[in-house]
């Protein structure tokens, strides 16, 4: 079973749809993130959970 790390992001009410989506890919592209969970709150604000997947390497027994 994969082990995931995981990084929440607020997205205030103001931020456009556009710049939400460009900082997203942002973390995508650069961080090897991947969405998880995202939550659009009443007030409009963002609620983002990423995931990324944890490479464990494991020791080489000589």
């Amino acid at each position: 079973m994969p082990e995931y790390e995981f990084c929440d992001v607020y997205v205030p009410r103001g931020v456009s749809r556009s710049a939400a989506t460009r900082l997203l890919t942002d973390h995508a592209e650069y961080g090897h993130w991947e969405l998880d969970r995202l939550r659009l709150n009443p007030d409009g604000s963002r609620k983002v959970r990423l995931r990324r997947r944890i490479i464990r390497q494991l020791r080489a027994t000589w």
